[in-house]
């Protein structure tokens, strides 16, 4: 008896696991950019403070955010959306990571998140 609640407790535990639900747990920007080569083409959920914003770049906007974590080179998130935010917002983004990305032109990004959804932060 014991071993079959063991067994159905880790098949719920790994169902949980593999669903967007788990995937979706808010990681810093210091996390973001200790594990970028693991998350890499993966979805993730961060959220912080825009301190920059470039609108309609390459048909997208592109927007900064710190959250205080992180050092120098390290705590500034480039963000691709198609959607707004103004500077000072406090913002919670879902998109994907992208790990040396190369726009042309000399914009190369060694970690930027893409596609992100975009909301104000609660």
């Amino acid at each position: 008896m014991r071993r079959n609640i063991l067994a159905v407790s880790t098949t719920i535990l790994l169902a949980f696991a593999s669903t967007s639900l788990w995937a979706a747990d808010t990681l810093t920007i210091e996390q973001v950019y200790a594990q970028k080569a693991k998350l890499a083409g993966k979805q993730v959920q961060v959220k912080g403070k825009v301190v920059k914003v470039n609108e309609g770049i390459m048909g997208k906007n592109f927007l900064h955010i710190t959250d205080g974590t992180g050092k120098e080179g390290s705590n500034d998130l480039t963000i691709t959306t198609q959607d707004s935010a103004a500077l000072g917002d406090m913002v919670s983004l879902t998109g994907e990571v992208a790990v040396d990305r190369d726009f042309g032109a000399g914009y190369i990004y060694p970690l930027l998140i893409e596609k992100a959804k975009v909301s104000k932060a609660k």
